[in-house]
């Protein structure tokens, strides 16, 4: 397996939208936002998007987000800023239903038709409409990419109160470690946990997905182990401030992602996963 090298890693202005939308030619390219309890952002999320690319430059074929049990106005909000809102129980009933992030990403398969996935968090705050192209330039320009995964400066808390890089505890703490113990082909990613990534839809419906957080770490493993590094990529973009869970919430997400870890090293006995959805069709 080749080793990480600068030609993995690349900027977001990298590519103009100008750049990037002759590139796309007969390619499809679907924005799936998975939602629970985001109604404060996930509006502002898909309004940007939504007026910055696919209204004014057709980069985006659709914008969709997956709501996983929201008990707020996640739905209406979504829908009213021009999003396609399918709740996440209600896509492929007869499948079940196991509320979580992975499971909302997972079902996306079956109600999107981008070759192209891109997934953003719906709870972004100090962020731009630029993390989208970003992440497809290396899709777009590469055929050899399958996966990106974009990174960013993380600050703790946003505006005057930020401080910088303080944010994304998880993956310093319990993400880069575990890489660097288990998985060190995969330790010149620099944030294995972003959730704003894309994949070719070929290659998503081939993995195994576990239903919660852990599905980042889950695809970066499985995708090296299918495709090997070169078809793994990552875009700087910038700087992205979130809301911040609590630690209580963050014990659980680590306790995931472990068990999704140690699963593909064969000593756990795994978390719940979807399988490869193309066999479900």
């Amino acid at each position: 397996m080749s080793a990480w090298g600068e030609s993995n890693t690349h900027h977001w202005d990298d590519w103009t939208l100008g750049d990037l939308v002759a590139a796309k030619g007969g390619h499809t390219v679907s924005l799936v936002v998975p939602a629970r309890n985001e109604a404060a952002t996930v509006g502002d999320v898909v309004t940007r998007v939504r007026a910055a690319l696919v209204d004014t430059v057709a980069l985006l074929d659709e914008i969709v987000v997956i709501d996983s049990d929201s008990t707020d106005d996640t739905y209406d909000v979504a829908t009213d800023a021009g999003a396609v809102v399918h709740r996440s129980a209600e896509i492929r009933p007869d499948l079940g239903s196991v509320p979580g992030k992975g499971e909302a990403m997972w079902k996306s398969l079956f109600v999107t038709g981008g070759d192209v996935i891109v997934f953003m968090d719906a709870d972004l705050l100090d962020w731009d409409t630029h993390f989208v192209p970003g992440l497809l330039g290396p899709l777009l320009t590469r055929p050899e990419v399958a996966l990106v995964k974009g990174f960013y400066e993380r600050p703790m808390g946003s505006g005057e109160a930020a401080v910088p890089f303080e944010g994304g505890r998880v993956t310093e703490l319990v993400a880069r470690p575990l890489i660097r113990l288990l998985f060190p082909e995969l330790a010149g990613l620099h944030q294995p946990l972003a959730g704003e990534w894309a994949v070719r839809r070929e290659l998503f419906e081939q993995l195994s997905v576990p239903t919660g957080y852990a599905v980042e770490l889950a695809a970066l493993v499985d995708t090296v182990r299918a495709r090997g590094l070169e078809a793994l990529a990552q875009v700087d973009l910038g700087t992205r401030a979130h809301r911040h869970q609590s630690l209580r919430d963050l014990s659980g997400m680590s306790a995931q992602i472990l068990a999704a870890a140690l699963a593909r090293v064969g000593t756990g006995s795994g978390t719940d996963e979807r399988p490869p959805a193309v066999s479900l069709r």
